[in-house]
């Protein structure tokens, strides 16, 4: 009978340790798992891409806008000039020199600057005047016209290494020279030296344009003068 105590103690101690065990188990398994939240933080960064694209995509279409928008006004002012009533072009030219000497109608010649503007881009252009060498100094281009008007603006259109030009003069009928402007020439890029005064006592047919070419590096092309005036 002394036995029964013993078997019993030893059935209940195996009791605990298997409930202990389960007890532990059940810890275990309960156990949260890894946190993600690092992973929708890793996903930040592309979060934002879009916006970043978007306004690089702006600012593209900015950019394109703008520069529709300067050919555009580009386009109605040599549009503007062409037509205008009282403006005129050169019929004949004679230059200070020319580049390879070019007479008559050879490419760079004085002649080259007659008639409307027909250089389209900026840059050197066989269609345009330029002087024998670049960077040499004083240089002249004399331009004649079908009438004689009382003057009132001249457009020289530069076509290459712009901004060199520093005096315009006018000759009346009685072959006397008139300094209408003189100064510092501001044309940059494929553009008009636009010189406004008033308008003139005597009448012209005749302008004369003077560049300075050692001021601004470079072949300086003139590619036409227009003389804007009336009769009365």
């Amino acid at each position: 009978m002394k036995i029964y105590p013993k078997l019993i103690w030893c059935f209940l101690l195996l009791v605990f340790v298997n409930g202990c065990k389960k007890s532990n188990s059940t810890e275990e398994t309960s156990k949260p798992a890894p946190s993600t939240n690092a992973a929708p933080a890793s996903t930040a960064p592309a979060a934002s891409a879009p916006a970043a694209t978007s306004s690089s995509a702006d600012a593209a279409a900015s950019a394109e806008t703008t520069s529709k928008m300067a050919a555009a006004e580009w386009a109605i002012k040599q549009d503007e000039i062409k037509r205008d009533s009282n403006g005129q072009w050169a019929i004949q030219a004679t230059a200070s020199s020319s580049y390879n000497d070019a007479q008559g109608a050879a490419v760079f010649s004085a002649n080259q600057a007659t008639g409307a503007p027909n250089v389209e881009k900026f840059g050197d252009n066989e269609a345009a005047w330029t002087a024998k060498t670049p960077d040499g100094g004083i240089e002249w281009l004399d331009l004649k016209y079908p009438k004689a008007v009382h003057a009132t603006e001249v457009r020289v259109r530069e076509s290459n290494a712009s901004g060199a030009v520093i005096k315009i003069e006018f000759y009346d009928e009685q072959g006397v020279a008139h300094a209408v402007w003189q100064g510092n020439d501001p044309t940059t890029e494929l553009n008009y030296l636009m010189v406004k005064f008033p308008k003139t006592t005597f009448k012209t047919d005749r302008v004369k344009v003077t560049l300075a070419t050692n001021v601004v590096p470079g072949w300086n092309e003139i590619d036409a003068v227009q003389l804007v005036g009336t009769d009365q």
